[in-house]
Order: C-alpha cells, then structure tokens, then sequence
C-alpha cells in the first residue's frame, strides 16, 4: 500500500499517515458560513481537501472513507442579511447552498459524505456544553455559556501561542461577565428578532466554535483522523475546537492530525473589494474561465504555500488543457466509458500525492503524459487530480485548419470554433499579406500592430517559420476581431 505522508500543523512536521481504522478513515473540514457567494479564497481548501478525499479514496477504497464539510446556517452575517434583504434566514442559507454547490461541482469538487447543517445539530452543541459546565470547563452567566480557557493545560499548543501572551496581546474590549479575558462563547443570548432556541441558560443560539466540535463528534466519534481548513481558522477556531472536544471528551484526542492550506492573493495582492481585485468562483466562471482552469491553476501551488491567482496561469492552464484534449480526442476508444473508466494514475502521480500533496509536481507528469500521447495515464492522473478527462475533451476540444501550404491554423474551444473559423480566410490573408511584405522592407510595426490587436481579443498568436497559430485563451472574444477585418 502506498505510504501517506502529511504535514501535522500540531507537531509542525511530516508525519506518515496512519489511520485509526484504516477500514473506517474519516476526515472533517471547516465548510462556509452561508450568507453570500463563495470567494476564489474560499475555494482554496474545497480544491485542496478534495483532491486528498480522492487520494484516501484511492488507496483505502471508496467505502472506506468519510468525509464531513459543514455549512455554518446560524451566524451573525446571516441574521444581518436577513435584516437588510427582508427575506426569512432559511430561504438565504437554501439559496447560498445551492449557489454553492453549483460553483464547486463546476470546480469539479466531489460532494463530501455528510454536508451537515448547523441548525440541524442544535441539541448535541447543547448536551456538549452541559457536560462542560458539569465538568468545570465552562460556566453560565448572564444567559451566556463560557469555556474556562485557562482548564485546558495545553491551549494554544496548535497556534504556537501562550494564553498570557495571547491577552498581553489582546486589543479587544472584554465582556464584564468573563472570568478570564481569553473565555471564549459557547451560547449566547437572542433577541425577539434573531434566531434562538431553548437552552438551561436561556433562549439563544450557539457560538462560532461548538458547531464543529459537536457536529464532528456525532459525524466521526471523539477521535478521528484528518481535521482541515485554511490557515486564518487555525486560531481562534480550531484552537478552541480542540479545546472544548479534548475537555468533553478526555483521552479521546480529537483530530489526530491537522491540516492548513495557505491564504490566497490575485495578482500578488491581497484581494480585496477596495483593490478591485474580489472575485467569486461565480465571477470567474462567468467571466469565461472553465471550471478545469480555475482548478488546474489552484493545483499548481501547494498547498501549504500562498497561492498567486492570475490571467497568465489561468493562460497556461487552458493551454495545458488545450493540448490535453488533443490527445484525449485521439483516443478512438474515448466514446467507450469503460475503457477510461478503468484507467489508473501511474504510482509516480500517486507518490507525488502520498508526499504531502504535492499537486505540482503530479502536474509535470500529466505534462509528460501529454507530450507522449500516453492517453490511459493521462487519463487515469486527471481524473485523481479531479480534472474530468471527459469535460476536457468535450469543452477543449481543438481544430487545426490549415489554410495553404504555409501552414496557418486556429485552434479553439468548440463552442468558439464558428466564431473564429468564419474569419479564418480574412485573418489568415491579412497576417500573411502584412508578414510577407515585413519580411521584404523590414518594417514589422503593421504586423506588430495586428498581433497586439489579436492579443487584445484573448488570441495568442505563436509565429515559426512553419506559419501562424491563433489560440484563443479563457478571455477570447470574437467579437473584438470584427474591427480586425
């Protein structure tokens, strides 16, 4: 069996993944708070921990793995919407999840095991604080419930923080009915107008915190294998989460190991509303960008590195999967679903995988695939990586045209395919006329002048001596080339 090594966020190195069960791997994730649109950044661990899922998947078996993503339905964001929009709570968190899930199938993300609710699991978050405040890890007061952080000897053991430099630190106003400045909420008291549910400490609704805690604890059991999510939940949620499961269940140890993907920029700049740089996974889709694109150009970075989104490797990407569809459409058995059905990742995708999710360099070997037409383990590391042969070779689907004997072509997505063939023959005479006469008086301005135009409209133009390629990238519009004739 292959050897997975992961890197523990806790223990700050590589360990070998050995699961508690290995008949019964089980995994849980920090899914959205449902409110709005998922951001690019917020596709980041959807991609991540999906292309792990996979990995599980393939070395433990389908079966033998569980993997939970939550979707947090009560928050403060969401009651705020509600507020402004007019509309009931469950109608937005309906819709937000179904805008979800639609944006991540585009990404090719799998859907996990269990996708709970937190309103769904209101009585465990309720039986887990009452047995902390039994056991003297929180207390009640003022219709709150509070975790004792200072209860819990190794709080802060994930975050490389102490509790006392923690507060030294601290730049929040703190509530005067805290025992401790660093107690965290565990219920918290509602008005007539936000949600609630009855408690022993009155009608409220949960904190932040004891979602995951219970929801893992009834989904996975008190020790499980792979906790997971982006870096900025690494303190204070998992931090707490760790805290309060460890303390409701002792001796259990919760997550055995953690994992964190880093933060992403677009274009080497936090992204941010004010920048003009905030995209949602809608935005990018909508703006032209295939879902195998944005995935692909995630896969590039590892995940523990921050990762750059920009147009020059969304570029790349499609003209990777450009050429991957080429040698898919070459396959005369692709119509045959079981012939790639059955096709495996060669070990060296697998091993790359095993070793700390090392995307990148599966991707140079699906490159080396690709240059050697080997059409059955492309097949097979695409479909590990989540990159679907099937919509690749439907969607990239390219076509060479030559025109003459100087050897100009087009290749292009099939649904631009029309667009660009019928000004094929008005290009095509044009590029040659003003590269012919360049190549007499030496004055290659005109031809510059027209390659920059074709650029502008999101056609790559690639000269050799053979002649001239066109390929339209994900912002191709034809549209732009009618002032071109």
């Amino acid at each position: 069996m292959v050897t997975i090594r992961l890197t523990n966020s806790k223990t700050r190195r590589k360990e070998v993944f050995a699961p508690i069960n290995p008949a019964n791997v089980r995994m849980y994730v920090c899914g959205p708070t449902v409110y709005d649109r998922a951001h690019i950044g917020n596709a980041r661990p959807v991609v991540v921990f999906d292309t792990l899922f996979r990995l599980l998947r393939h070395v433990y078996g389908a079966e033998a793995v569980t993997y939970a993503r939550n979707f947090t339905d009560v928050d403060d964001k969401i009651n705020a919407r509600a507020a402004e929009s007019g509309r009931p709570i469950r109608e937005i968190t309906d819709e937000t999840i179904g805008w979800y899930h639609q944006d991540m199938d585009a990404l090719g993300a799998l859907r996990p095991t269990h996708e709970p609710r937190a309103t769904e699991y209101i009585g465990a978050m309720i039986a887990m604080i009452e047995k902390l405040i039994a056991d003297g890890h929180a207390y009640a007061v003022e219709g709150h419930a509070l975790f004792r952080v200072r209860s819990y000897k190794d709080y802060g053991a994930l975050s490389g923080r102490s509790v006392d430099d923690m507060i030294a630190g601290a730049r929040v106003e703190v509530a005067p009915f805290k025992e401790d400045p660093m107690d965290f909420v565990l219920w918290k008291p509602s008005g007539a107008a936000t949600p609630g549910w009855d408690s022993p400490w009155g009608y409220g609704r949960p904190g932040w915190h004891i979602e995951c805690s219970a929801m893992a604890y009834e989904l996975l059991g008190a020790s499980f294998d792979i906790h997971g999510g982006g870096l900025d939940l690494q303190f204070p949620h998992h931090e707490n989460e760790i805290a309060q499961s460890c303390c409701a269940h002792p001796g259990a140890g919760f997550a055995k190991i953690w994992m964190h993907n880093e933060m992403l920029q677009v274009e080497g700049r936090k992204m941010s509303k004010s920048l003009g740089n905030f995209f949602t996974v809608r935005d990018l889709l909508n703006q032209g960008y295939p879902g195998e694109v944005i995935r692909m150009v995630y896969l590039g970075t590892h995940y523990r590195k921050p990762m750059d989104w920009t147009a020059e490797k969304a570029r790349q990407a499609e003209m990777t999967l450009r050429k991957a569809a080429e040698v898919l459409n070459s396959d005369p058995f692709s119509e045959l679903s079981f012939s790639w059905a059955h096709a495996k990742a060669p070990t060296e995708v697998v091993e790359a995988l095993a070793n700390d999710l090392n995307t990148s360099l599966a991707l140079t070997h699906v490159n080396r695939y690709i240059k050697e037409n080997d059409i059955y383990s492309l097949v097979g590391s695409l479909s590990l990586l989540g990159l679907r042969p099937q919509v690749i070779r439907d969607e990239f689907a390219s076509f060479s045209l030559t025109a003459d004997d100087r050897g100009v072509s087009v290749s292009t997505r099939a649904a631009e395919t029309n667009a660009l063939a019928d000004r094929l023959p008005a290009l095509r005479e044009r590029f040659e006329a003003l590269r012919a006469e360049a190549m007499a008086s030496k004055d290659f301005a005109p031809v510059d002048a027209l390659k920059t135009a074709l650029i502008a409209a999101g056609v790559e133009v690639r000269m050799s001596k053979a002649g001239v390629e066109l390929v339209p990238g994900a912002g191709f519009d034809a549209a732009k080339l009618e002032a071109l004739l």
